[in-house]
């Protein structure tokens, strides 16, 4: 990802984009744990 500068001052579509990130990263993290569940399970229960 791309740092952030802190002169340049964000554009809606910045924003938009950041939301976009936010919920791909909620998505993939929810479908990983789902696909796991066994081991996250195992894991919980040592």
């Amino acid at each position: 990802m791309a740092t952030k500068e802190s002169s340049e001052s964000e554009t809606p579509l910045d924003e938009v984009m950041e939301d976009i990130r936010g919920e791909i990263v909620r998505r993939v993290a929810a479908a990983d744990r789902d696909a796991n569940r066994d081991i996250y399970d195992a894991l919980e229960n040592e």
